[in-house]
């Protein structure tokens, strides 16, 4: 059961790697729920991190139909994660009707080789759960990140059930959403190869004066905050995850 943490920063992705992730999700762009990040920051992380990391693949937030000059960029951001030496990357292309867009999702999938592919939580806001996990196996992508098309992973425990079952090995399953201690066994339970979580906490900034006029952040957090990762909430995950298994091993059914 491997536990997969989503990281935005260097040190996020050196405290998931000390708490036990056996993989990190590298991301820019917290506040639009994950796009490419810097070079540098690949970069780095291949320099620090001894554990796998996948690049995410996203030019933009808000949907995932994209333009042409939008999987341009794509493309050359494949090319860079592969050249930085990244151990996978992550995508995700729809088309206007709420299918997988199979077509340029290959292409991009063949453009990465020899890198694995995740295909994301674009999965998440098709029209059918189960017509999406067949085209995405066609595609060629390894694993499937999703909460089961509900907001939250723990409200999606029947999707994953179904998707674990007529997947039947042929693709992971891996889920994501809201993924803490409370809720790990339920998931685990639930038949999926694998858990995404962040286990973030918000860090107070350690600015002393203030501007009260002007605010540069659109959303949260805004500037005198900022999320890492918190070590104690990724450990309380992996050693569930762990006890799990182990109690499966010992008690085969």
């Amino acid at each position: 059961m491997l536990i997969e943490v989503c990281a935005y920063s260097l040190n996020s992705c050196l405290t998931a790697q000390r708490a036990g992730a056996g993989r990190v999700e590298l991301c820019g762009g917290l506040a639009e729920g994950g796009t490419t990040p810097s070079a540098g920051l690949i970069q780095l992380v291949r320099q620090h991190l001894t554990i796998p990391f996948y690049v995410m693949i996203r030019p933009r937030g808000g949907d995932f139909l994209y333009s042409e000059t939008e999987l341009a960029v794509m493309e050359a951001d494949i090319l860079v994660a592969k050249t930085l030496g990244a151990n996978g990357v992550v995508l995700g292309i729809l088309q206007a009707d709420g299918t997988i867009n199979e077509h340029q999702t290959r292409q991009l999938i063949e453009l990465a080789k020899p890198l694995p592919v995740t295909f994301h939580r674009a999965f998440d806001m098709t029209r059918d759960p189960l017509e999406a996990l067949e085209a995405i196996i066609r595609t060629g992508a390894i694993r499937i990140l999703t909460s089961g098309q509900c907001q939250t992973a723990e409200r999606g425990l029947s999707t994953f059930r179904q998707l674990t079952q007529q997947a039947a090995n042929r693709i992971e399953i891996m889920a994501g959403a809201g993924v803490n201690a409370q809720n790990a066994s339920l998931l685990i339970a639930s038949g999926v190869n694998a858990l995404h979580l962040s286990g973030s906490q918000k860090e107070v900034s350690n600015m002393v004066f203030r501007q009260p006029l002007v605010s540069m952040a659109s959303a949260l957090p805004d500037e005198y905050e900022y999320i890492e990762a918190n070590a104690e909430k990724i450990q309380a995950v992996v050693k569930i995850a762990k006890a799990t298994i182990k109690q499966s091993l010992d008690f085969p059914k």
